[in-house]
């Protein structure tokens, strides 16, 4: 059978493009890309030997040339990969279609023209048989007429009539022996061959449900990352809004400390007036009357200071604790922000863990 159909003998009846593969020979389980890419692949007919076959070259190189038969079965493995066995080219084809679509057509015509070889092959046979009892009918009527026509015939001119029937029915009958014997032994590697892809087929399905159980382990962890980023973002809440109120803690003590320097400064201006009525007490000594409410302004004044002092003092301490207040959440804020980074690079680290995932898969 020559690998390039010739169009004067073959015609394409349905054409496809596939990645092809075929089974590893030593192995007999992995398979092998025929293909870089995709390449055509078609199915011929020759109308001389009323059969049929599945051919794909790539290039100057014959990746498929398979002639179908009737025993052949296209199995579908996935939703996108098909394969069948040739026993007369000792290997299993596989193709991978682009799309499930391609794949059911694909499949569909191959069983047509295992049907149409079929077919052909049960009319060849009906024409076999039809030729082996006309011999047998020639080959008995033959000596009657050859009696009836020459009695005094000898007996190597019946010989020669009924010696051709009977060597043509021999070798049709050696022919029909020899093609039961190789279908016999194409039968065995042809259960050989189903055994070997019924355990890849288990082994791809074992892979498969561990793939599922994986995914759906990583689905979890998601979800568990989900449900604690979420809890990190309310916690980050919580903390802008501590964060607005030490701001406005802060503006509350830069008022404090405007006040107590407005304090500062009345202190300052009542030391001076305070001074000055010292100074006129000691040159105006007929002021002594004056002095003395001059003493009860400068005992009230002393009592406001006293006063003044005792609140300075206060607000000291008040900006004291602000500031202490302030020192621990910034503190606080700064250990979060590190747990905060240490949970960021781990969602990175799972993020980039699940995107391999996917590539693998």
């Amino acid at each position: 059978i020559s690998p390039v159909p010739p169009y004067s003998r073959e015609q394409p009846i349905f054409t496809t493009r596939a990645h092809v593969f075929q089974i590893d020979p030593s192995t007999k389980k992995n398979w092998v890309p025929a293909s870089k890419q995709a390449v055509t692949v078609s199915y011929f007919y020759d109308s001389t030997r009323n059969s049929y076959r599945i051919i794909s070259v790539d290039g100057a190189k014959v990746i498929i040339n398979s002639t179908i038969t009737p025993n052949m079965t296209f199995t579908k493995t996935s939703q996108k990969f098909g394969q069948w066995a040739d026993s007369r080219a000792n290997t299993v084809f596989g193709l991978g279609f682009p799309s499930e679509q391609q794949l059911t057509k694909f499949a569909e015509k191959f069983q047509e023209v295992k049907e149409a070889a079929k077919l052909a092959r049960d009319r060849s046979q009906e024409k076999i048989e039809t030729s082996s009892n006309h011999s047998q009918e020639s080959g008995r009527e033959t000596p009657s007429s050859t009696r009836a026509s020459s009695v005094n015939g000898t007996d190597d001119e019946k010989a020669s009539h009924g010696g051709p029937a009977e060597a043509q029915l021999k070798s049709e009958n050696d022919k029909l022996k020899i093609a039961l014997a190789q279908s016999s032994s194409n039968v065995k590697k042809w259960e050989t061959e189903l055994q070997t892809l019924r355990e890849s087929n288990a082994r791809l399905s074992t892979a498969l449900q561990e793939s599922a159980a994986s995914i759906e382990h990583w689905k979890k962890q998601f979800s568990a990352c989900k449900e604690e980023n979420d809890q990190l973002r309310s916690k980050i809440e919580e903390l802008e809004e501590q964060c607005n109120e030490i701001n406005k803690e802060k503006e509350r003590n830069a008022q404090l400390s405007r006040r107590l320097q407005e304090l500062e400064t009345e202190i300052q201006d009542k030391e001076l007036e305070l001074e000055e009525l010292r100074k006129q007490g000691e040159i105006v000594p007929q002021l002594m009357s004056e002095c003395e409410s001059v003493s009860q302004q400068l005992q009230a004044a002393e009592k406001k200071n006293k006063d003044l002092e005792e609140k300075v003092r206060t607000l000291r301490t008040e900006v004291e604790e602000s500031k202490h207040r302030q020192t621990n959440l910034k503190t606080e804020l700064k250990n979060f922000l590190d747990v905060l980074d240490g949970k960021i690079d781990e969602l990175h680290d799972f993020r980039q863990g699940l995107s391999k995932l996917g590539v693998d898969n």
